[in-house]
């Protein structure tokens, strides 16, 4: 799909240095991009595992295929829901575009990005971490309100057994404000995926 729409490359040779270090450079442009898009899956795996440990599910673990360790069950939901929203908003159609745009914007054997542009995608990392804790902020607050009122129990009657009573209740909680915030999801996906596409597109020079 993407050959057609390539200029024309000014390799001759495709067996020497030069050509395999303008493969390297290509490969990096590509690797880039795709570590943006990662980074907004990666948002809802994150604030999966944060809700998860506030509320006591983190216990539920699975393996990751994909980084080949064991995560919460909630980080895994968040992040099938995140990639069935990828979907829905033609996130694949949309990443197509953006590889035809940077062979436009950096053609091959021609310059391209700065240590400058480097240094913002490192920085763009961070909506990653301020994405997450802003989806878990209600279940974070609502937990926080819950163990206050454990804590206002156990001074008023030190005899309940607050530890194995206050950890099925949590879980509990948790689960329905996981259901209660689950439509806040399209939401959040939106405004991230706007953000790495407008980012994206920056780095592309086309915006």
């Amino acid at each position: 799909m993407i050959v057609p729409n390539v200029p024309p490359v000014p390799v001759d040779d495709l067996v020497n240095l030069q050509t395999f270090l303008l493969g390297i450079k290509q490969l990096i442009i590509g690797i880039v991009i795709g570590f943006i898009s990662m980074m907004v899956l990666n948002t809802f795996v994150l604030a999966g595992q944060i809700i998860a440990m506030q509320t006591g599910l983190g216990f539920a673990s699975i393996v990751d295929p994909i980084n080949g360790i064991s995560v919460p069950a909630v980080g895994q939901f968040y992040l099938i829901l995140a990639t069935l929203l990828f979907w829905t908003f033609d996130g694949h159609l949309a990443m197509i575009q953006m590889i035809v745009m940077s062979f436009k914007a950096f053609p091959i054997d021609s310059p391209w990005w700065t240590g400058e542009q480097f240094r913002l995608v490192a920085h763009w990392a961070g909506w990653m971490f301020i994405s997450a804790v802003t989806m878990s902020l209600a279940p974070i607050v609502s937990l926080l309100i819950v163990n206050l009122a454990f804590g206002v129990m156990t001074k008023a009657a030190p005899q309940l057994n607050i530890f194995s009573l206050g950890f099925s209740i949590a879980q509990i909680t948790g689960l329905v404000i996981i259901y209660i915030t689950l439509s806040n999801q399209v939401y959040h996906f939106e405004q991230q995926w706007q953000r790495a596409q407008e980012f994206m597109c920056k780095l592309l020079l086309t915006c």
